[in-house]
């Protein structure tokens, strides 16, 4: 069973929390301490808690539960004019999410306290919805998300090592609100390659090969690879931007999308949404099973 977190939306608070291993901790230390949060691992109680691991981590203790060619972020892409993805790989990753603050901050904490000694905190971040289902642009976010009916072929691996587990892309990106907010719609629209109010895709004749739209949309002997989203905002008035969240079965087909937006293919044709939002941090996680994590959790005492 994939860790249920993933699909459950809906939820307006988000805490995002990434974790550096302590000097003389184990991988299976920090893994069998993951494990131990039996209680928010779910959909009940008003709270989701989904966690990953570095891949390399996760690979050492659970060799037979790792999908093939799976890998940190270790190196920043770079593309066109010099534009970089930073890499920031950390060694574990938890997001918590729910209905109100109050109830996401106290499982954070117990998150945080369940790890001590263990793993440290590396990043916090605090994520939230805008406008129900638009970012910080004012364009609505993830309008190519599979449904929920779909999405678990899209962003769960199949059978074979890791079955049931996702990749997670995780990245930080910092929005410059005032430089595209001073764009006309039409200008705004150009750069997205959909329209603002109702996110129609831009007729063929008018969409910029250099839109995010564009970019982003991959085709493979002609059908389009999909990976499902589960962004949010982040920050406040004066510094704030996208939490990038993007769960897929292949690590490759998110790299392929990042290689685009940067530049770094044979086109080298920029993301025009990178001249209005940079990514500051960049890390890949696996995010196993259910049953994969059970089986480093505390036996019940009876």
């Amino acid at each position: 069973m994939t860790q249920p977190g993933i699909f459950g939306l809906g939820a307006p608070e988000h805490c995002y929390l990434e974790f550096s291993l302590q000097p003389g901790a184990s991988a299976a230390d920090l893994v069998k301490a993951v494990a131990s949060l039996t209680g928010p691992l779910s959909t009940g109680g008003g709270v989701n808690l989904v966690v990953g691991f570095r891949p390399e981590l996760w690979a050492q203790v659970a060799p037979d539960d790792t999908p093939a060619g799976v890998r940190s972020f270790t190196e920043p892409i770079i593309g066109a004019d010099g534009f970089q993805m930073p890499a920031t790989q950390r060694d574990a990753w938890a997001w918590i999410a729910g209905g109100d603050r109050t109830i996401v901050f106290n499982n954070s904490r117990n998150v945080i306290a369940a790890l001590t000694g263990v793993a440290s905190v590396a990043s916090e971040v605090t994520g939230w919805v805008y406008e129900h289902d638009r970012d910080l642009t004012g364009f609505i976010d993830g309008t190519e998300n599979p449904s929920l009916l779909v999405a678990p072929g899209v962003a769960v691996v199949g059978d074979g090592p890791g079955a049931g587990a996702s990749v997670l892309l995780f990245q930080r990106w910092r929005h410059d609100s005032d430089s595209f907010q001073a764009l006309a719609v039409d200008e705004q629209e150009r750069v997205i390659g959909r329209t603002r109010a109702d996110s129609v895709e831009l007729d063929e004749d008018v969409m910029p090969a250099t839109s995010h739209v564009s970019r982003t949309v991959v085709e493979e002997d002609g059908e389009e690879l999909k990976i499902f989203r589960r962004n949010t905002a982040y920050g406040t008035v004066t510094e704030h931007g996208t939490m990038f969240v993007g769960f897929s079965r292949e690590q490759r087909i998110l790299d392929i999308m990042l290689r685009r937006m940067a530049g770094a293919t044979e086109d080298g044709l920029r993301d025009a949404l990178t001249r209005y939002t940079a990514p500051v941090s960049g890390a890949y996680y696996l995010v196993p099973s259910v049953a994969a994590l059970a089986r480093f959790a505390p036996q019940d005492e009876d």
